[in-house]
């Protein structure tokens, strides 16, 4: 190999064989000459694979990832490191002398037909894994490019000496393993390929989504966004399995949990028995919040609770111990119930003589239906990972299983056996209310369809995995937007292209540049600028492909149709409609008149004071007659209603704030006022996210943290007939830290 006359010759007959095949980019395979003495004339392969594999209930999953070889390195990412600068690998490892790669052939995944590729270790074949390719070609050309880095592994390994004590360093491929956390790993050399990671699917059909929750272990499963969640079962206790977020750590100090289980039950029901108060009942399933008794109730969807428990059940020679915290709950368009619970203090419940007050640890319920009388329960909260570590690799009993924590997580097996002892529970009529803005028979009052999915969001497929309409069937899981494979950018392409004719194609393009607008916020500079806004494209949101009315198959987004040129960020004393007549909106500048078009969304945000969110996006030529976008800008506030879709994302926050708000497609329209004023070149819509108490909570909660969040949001017209179809993004935007103190005041 390298530094050998043979190895010379066959690294220039494989460079020749990859460069030349008519069936296979250039893009894909890009060679890589090295400065470094160490790796000059080294060859660098790199391009998009699907991870195959299968998770721990049995389904199947597919990730979309880009794979780097150099020399015997291997580096997996989940975008392109050449397109995005400074990204770190999600793992990285080396090919060893040990490995075998075998072609396997082409069979069904998800909805696709793909051509597959199995790793094992010769020394020790249970470390196995597979990833696929789109065409044999493609497969053959991925083959010789591992064979090439094996190859180059014997190399060093046949040199000696000193070669081969660094070899002997380096960690082999972990086909098993779950992703370490890059950072806590300077030499990097570690794990590649995940084996059981999530229940990620090229399409989804009949159930779940992406990197989410349908089963409960993924965040985002249901969702439309992507987040970095990935969850792994460390305990199983009465048919219950105990997870922990693996994939991101806070340097050992906390982890992210959850207990899942399937209950037979509807959500209904389940709802019901969590919040019901009534303290014998309670007693039945709950060991910790088992004495409650109402503070204080608003809205309908959020009350105070005031609790007792006597510790002898959790430790000894202890005082009994008192506790205040709020619930809030909600449903998604899709029929999934959120909790969320926070320790609080309230004036009616001072402290209390011979009890020690104590705080219960913020945690959310989501209850999500899998049949009518059949529910998938999830209790998530974060914890320090003190007990809790050696708790979860030991059989025996611990300190863990004294505290509060354990108590939390125990209540899903408590809720299941009580349920599953008391049939008469599953046929009880709710006489929990969700009070709605729309009348009967329409969704429940929701604001951005906020039951998170990592996924989190958790886990990858971004838009409502069950759209709000109840014809839809939810979705399978979504493959990760930020990888992306050969048929993903041609999905992505033809979205893009489909967008494309929504414009008036025969008008000349004019030239949009942001620079040439002033807002109240400025474009970021990288990741590091805070109080910003950043176009972060379409590749982060899950949309309807092609197919989607035959098999509810979701695509990656492509670029926005329409180009983020502003960001206006206002204080004002109260909901301020038509802010695109204002002298300070940039649609009456001189340079925003002479745009073809704008779409003005503002954001009207209930605080004390009120604030309004503004974006202002441009088009480079004029809406073509006809098209779905000039049907919403000149159609009638019902069409728009039923169409103005909104896809959220906490990329970065606080993980309570991004199980409240989630990661599905929200028909804004449906889940608060929407007004639309259309005039001149622009369409302004004007979002009243205060008309509704569900997203006034929400937002309070996010308001409360947003200094330390970064929010994408995603702009989108539903396509609901097979002419509109696939969806395209009209826009996009992220919102960077942004810090309340730095709104402008309106008229001043």
């Amino acid at each position: 190999m390298a530094g050998s006359g043979d190895g010379g010759n066959e690294r220039e007959v494989l460079e020749d064989s990859i460069n030349h095949s008519s069936s296979f980019s250039r893009h894909r395979y890009r060679r890589s000459m090295s400065s470094g003495e160490e790796d000059k004339g080294l060859l660098a392969f790199s391009g998009w694979v699907y991870h195959v594999g299968t998770n721990s209930i049995g389904h199947e999953y597919s990730h979309q990832r880009f794979l780097y070889v150099k020399g015997k390195y291997v580096e997996m990412y989940r975008r392109d490191p050449q397109e995005n600068p400074g990204i770190r690998p999600i793992r990285k490892g080396i090919i060893g002398p040990t490995l075998m790669v075998e072609e396997t052939g082409s069979r069904k995944v998800g909805n696709e037909e793909l051509y597959t590729i199995q790793f094992y270790n010769r020394l020790d074949e249970t470390k196995k894994g597979e990833i696929a390719c789109t065409s044999a070609e493609e497969s053959k050309k991925w083959i010789e490019a591992l064979d090439y880095a094996k190859q180059q592994a014997e190399y060093e390994l046949s040199r000696g000496g000193g070669a081969r004590n660094k070899l002997s360093l380096e960690a082999d491929i972990d086909l098993e393993g779950h992703r370490p956390r890059v950072r806590r790993y300077a030499s990097g050399l570690k794990k590649l390929i995940r084996i059981g990671g999530g229940p990620e699917l090229l399409s989804r059909s009949s159930s779940s989504l992406g990197t989410g929750s349908s089963d409960g272990d993924f965040e985002g499963e249901f969702g439309d966004a992507v987040e970095a969640h990935e969850w792994k079962c460390v305990r199983t206790i009465n048919g219950v399995r105990i997870l922990e977020d693996v994939a991101d750590g806070k340097g050992g100090k906390a982890s992210l949990v959850k207990a899942v289980a399937p209950v037979d039950a509807s959500a209904d029901t389940v709802l019901e028995v969590i919040l019901n108060l009534d303290r014998h009942k309670r007693y039945e399933w709950d060991m910790l919040t088992g004495d409650l008794e109402l503070v204080d109730s608003y809205d309908g969807n959020y009350d105070v609770v005031y609790g007792t428990y006597d510790p002898k059940y959790l430790g000894r020679w202890q005082s009994k111990r008192d506790f205040v915290f709020s619930r809030q709950w909600f449903q998604g368009q899709d029929g999934a119930y959120t909790i969320l619970q926070f320790p609080a203090a309230h004036k009616k419940r001072p402290t209390r003589n011979g009890y020690q007050r104590t705080s219960i640890k913020p945690s959310t319920w989501e209850i999500r239906s899998l049949t009518n009388e059949k529910c998938l329960v999830t209790h998530m909260l974060e914890m320090n990972t003190a007990g809790w570590g050696r708790w979860k690799k030991s059989s025996s009993c611990s300190k863990f299983e004294k505290t509060i924590p354990f108590a939390l997580l125990s209540q899903v097996a408590g809720l299941k056996e009580y349920i599953g002892a008391n049939p008469s529970l599953k046929c009880e009529p709710s006489s929990l209310a969700l009070h709605s803005k729309h009348s009967e028979g329409d969704p429940p009052d929701e604001f951005y369809d906020a039951v998170a999915g990592d996924s989190s969001s958790t886990s990858e497929d971004e838009e409502s995995d069950d759209e709000s309409e109840k014809e839809e069937k939810p979705v399978k899981p979504k493959p990760a937007p930020a990888a992306i494979s050969s048929t993903a950018l041609k999905q992505a392409s033809d979205a893009a292209e489909n967008a494309s004719k929504e414009l008036d194609l025969s008008v000349p393009p004019i030239h949009v540049d942001p620079s040439q607008f002033n807002s109240v916020l400025h474009k970021g500079k990288d990741d590091a600028d805070t109080n910003c806004w950043t176009s972060p494209g379409g590749a982060g949101f899950m949309i309807r492909g092609q197919t989607y009315l035959k098999n509810s198959a979701k695509i990656m987004g492509g670029n926005p149709l329409l180009k983020l040129i502003a960001v206006d960020w206002f204080k004002v004393d109260k909901a301020t409609d038509k802010i695109a007549l204002h002298p300070k909106s940039l649609a009456q500048s001189d340079a925003g008149k002479n745009l073809p078009f704008i779409l003005v969304i503002n954001l009207e945000i209930p605080a004390k004071p009120n604030y309004s969110l503004v974006l202002y996006y441009a088009a480079e030529r004029p809406v073509r007659k006809d098209s779905l976008l000039e049907k919403f800008a000149d159609g009638t506030d019902q069409f728009r209603d039923a169409r103005f879709k909104l896809i959220p994302s906490i990329v970065e926050g606080y993980w309570m704030v991004k199980r409240a708000v989630g990661t599905k497609a929200c028909l804004l329209g449906k889940a608060v006022t929407c007004k639309y004023f259309r005039q001149d070149n622009f369409l302004e819509i004007d979002v009243d996210i205060g008309s509704s108490s569900v997203a006034r909570s929400v937002i309070g909660l996010v308001l409360g943290y947003v200094t330390s969040l970064v929010v994408d949001l995603a702009i989108l017209i539903e396509a609901n007939d097979a002419a509109e179809l696939p969806e395209y993004i009209l826009g996009s935007v992220r919102l960077n830290r942004v810090r309340l103190e730095s709104a402008v005041p309106l008229d001043g």
